[in-house]
């Protein structure tokens, strides 16, 4: 690790000798802290905040998508999830309606298919009204270094994040635009959109232009009352990323290490911020990404973070070598 590296070049080699247990023990202690930052997880929107709204979600019948759907029922809304899996969906649809009492509505789409996006909301626009909110959750990701990444794999992520947003934001747009009618997108990114990550190079690539796109159209679209916001969420366990993202689970001390706070996010601290953006308490908030991570974001980039390792015997020491420094 960098700090165990920083104290080898510092400190006298018989004073590291004595510590380099404390070092490594140090580790296993990293998260006790996390007790500090719960996660509450429930709506804490008041009742009834999107009664009389329709809110549009694609990945919906899983992971966050599942989650906000639930949460967007429970605040009033008529929810509409649409994905791939029609089977999912109705389970997902019927589990959300029983506990709200709301009514959920399934529609199978791939988002990659913009006829297919075009017939579905042609069917919403005539069945429910065009939707108020509209949320691009579909995504595809999986790690594999970039050498090994063929064409097809890097497409197809690129057709279901990017491209697959685009298509959804176009069709729903255009239509709210033609009826004067305002609505409040929300997309799904990543922080390594910002940072580039080697082994996600597709899904970065992708996340970037969501982005892009995400930010772009709040400068454009909001004379016609659209707003757009994104959501850069950090790991939050949901079976169907963690088992592309780390398929042994051998990854997941190393990255509670990255975390300040000290544990990974929970879906309902996801869906509580999505609902407040989604809602008129956020209507100057536009053009945003938001980073929600435990801090993960700013831990993983500060070059010296990683000097939180060392104890304070070990301090006295470096600011003894420090103090003692003449000189440039």
């Amino acid at each position: 690790m960098a700090a165990k590296r920083f104290v080898e070049l510092l400190l006298p080699p018989k004073y590291f000798k004595f510590c380099r247990n404390e070092l490594s023990t140090g580790i296993s202690l990293h998260n006790q802290h996390a007790s500090y930052f719960p996660a509450k997880t429930t709506p804490f929107l008041p009742p009834g905040t999107f009664d009389n709204k329709i809110a549009f979600i694609t990945g919906g019948a899983t992971g966050l998508g599942k989650g906000l759907a639930s949460h967007l029922s429970q605040l009033g809304a008529k929810v509409i999830i649409a994905s791939r899996s029609l089977e999912r969906l109705k389970l997902t649809s019927e589990e959300i309606s029983k506990a709200t009492g709301n009514e959920v509505v399934e529609y199978q789409l791939d988002v990659r298919n913009p006829d297919e996006i075009k017939t579905v909301f042609d069917t919403i626009e005539s069945t429910h009204g065009l939707p108020d909110i509209i949320v691009n959750n579909a995504a595809g990701n999986f790690i594999a270094p970039t050498e090994r990444l063929s064409p097809k794999a890097f497409t197809t992520v690129i057709n279901i994040v990017l491209n697959g947003t685009a298509y959804v934001t176009l069709d729903v747009g255009k239509r709210l635009i033609k009826a004067k009618k305002g609505a409040v997108f929300l997309a799904v990114s990543a922080d390594y959109a910002e940072t580039g990550s080697g082994f996600v190079v597709h899904s970065a690539c992708a996340k970037a232009g969501v982005e892009a796109l995400t930010k772009s159209l709040a400068a454009e679209w909001a004379r016609y009352g659209l707003r757009f916001n994104a959501i850069s969420p950090g790991p939050v366990k949901t079976k169907g990323a963690f088992s592309r993202l780390d398929p042994s689970g051998q990854f997941m001390d190393k990255l509670l290490d990255r975390i300040p706070a000290g544990r990974i996010g929970e879906v309902g601290e996801f869906a509580n911020l999505a609902t407040y953006l989604l809602s008129d308490y956020a209507s100057w908030i536009n053009g945003q990404v938001i980073h929600l991570n435990g801090g993960e974001y700013p831990g993983g980039v500060g070059a010296f973070n990683g000097l939180k390792e060392i104890t304070n015997d070990q301090w006295d020491v470096l600011e003894g070598l420090i103090k003692s420094t003449k000189g440039s």
